[in-house]
């Protein structure tokens, strides 16, 4: 054997070494995202498991055609029974919610919007012009920098309710705009550093409560501890309650399925991918971004139709919510239900 033969055997052996740990690493992450109810740790693999799947296939196509055929079919076929699981899950697949409607035909429809805005979006102008056009009810806002209360105050004539809160962190708190008047009785408030906003919303004679939040990234950042915070919060608002907002967490997650589940909401229908890094261009979104901005409810609110809105220039896609009361006061509604298909 020649020097070179040698070397460029030695070349192979170690990239197969090296695919092969690939694939094992990758099967770990894979399967550690399943045991979230575990430790937020292994909750934080889970957001990314259609990720960490696609990685997976192409890392078993490599190894399959460096000799290692059974290695290599394992992998892929343990990255599409992930996935498979993860399509399958109540907490993402939730279509029900889309013809509710049906069952209310004479019920006042209203509309919720919720969006993160991105702190230092540098064109508002596309985020008011895309409220204009959607004329939504009511408004839940994220990432309301010092940049965007001076921007929303362009809508006040509008949106006159509203109860816009300062966070201590940098991107900015919640708000909450409305155009149907705040409930006198009511109480609205902002907590968890100005991440969470909730307000008593007077919807022709009915109060519903309507809740705004931005949770921070998984372990190991703080989400747990925050989602721990605002339990009690949580569990104290009364009566019909929508709750819209960032949470950094997919529907499958074992941090969203709890969430969920303790509060008392009913499983929010699926809407798609609705964040990508604003690096990347939107194109890739539906191939590279997460399902992390929701909307749910409980007590007597039904969402009839739950899709995303079109791109504004965040790094998140507005999510639109057209709901019903259980029990409607007789109010007129503002708006007529929209017939945009999800994205």
């Amino acid at each position: 054997m020649t020097g070179s033969t040698h070397k460029k055997s030695r070349a192979r052996s170690l990239f197969s070494s090296v695919c092969l740990a690939a694939t094992l690493g990758l099967a770990l992450a894979l399967a550690a995202g399943f045991a979230g109810a575990l430790h937020p740790a292994f909750d934080s693999f889970a957001h990314l498991r259609v990720h960490v799947a696609g990685l997976l296939v192409v890392a078993g196509l490599i190894v399959f055609a460096l000799g290692a055929p059974r290695i290599g079919a394992g992998a892929a076929i343990v990255a599409g029974l992930a996935v498979a699981s993860t399509l399958s899950n109540p907490f993402w697949h939730s279509p029900a919610a889309a013809e509710a409607g049906s069952g209310w035909p004479d019920a006042p429809r209203y509309r919720l919007l919720q969006l993160n805005l991105r702190f230092d979006h540098p064109e508002p102008n596309r985020v008011l012009s895309l409220i204009a056009r959607t004329h939504p009810d009511i408004v839940t806002l994220n990432e309301v920098s010092p940049h965007w209360r001076v921007a929303i105050e362009r809508i006040a004539v509008a949106y006159p309710h509203r109860l816009v809160c300062a966070a201590r962190a940098g991107v900015g708190g919640v708000a909450i705009l409305s155009r149907r008047p705040f409930a006198e009785t009511a109480e609205k408030s902002c907590a968890l550093g100005g991440r969470f906003a909730h307000a008593g919303i007077d919807l022709g004679g009915t109060t519903i409560t309507v809740a705004a939040v931005h949770f921070g990234w998984p372990w190991p950042s703080k989400q747990v501890v925050e989602a721990a915070r605002l339990a009690p919060a949580i569990a104290a608002l009364d009566g019909p309650t929508i709750l819209a907002g960032d949470f950094n967490a997919t529907p499958w997650s074992a941090f969203f399925t709890r969430f969920v589940t303790d509060g008392g909401f009913e499983a929010p229908p699926r809407v798609g991918v609705t964040w990508l890094h604003h690096a990347l261009p939107p194109s890739l979104r539906p191939a590279l971004g997460l399902p992390i901005d929701h909307v749910m409810t409980r007590g007597g609110i039904r969402l009839i139709q739950t899709r995303t809105g079109e791109d504004a220039g965040s790094d998140h896609v507005p999510v639109l919510a057209d709901f019903v009361l259980d029990t409607p006061a007789g109010a007129e509604p503002i708006v007529a239900i929209a017939h945009a298909a999800s994205r």
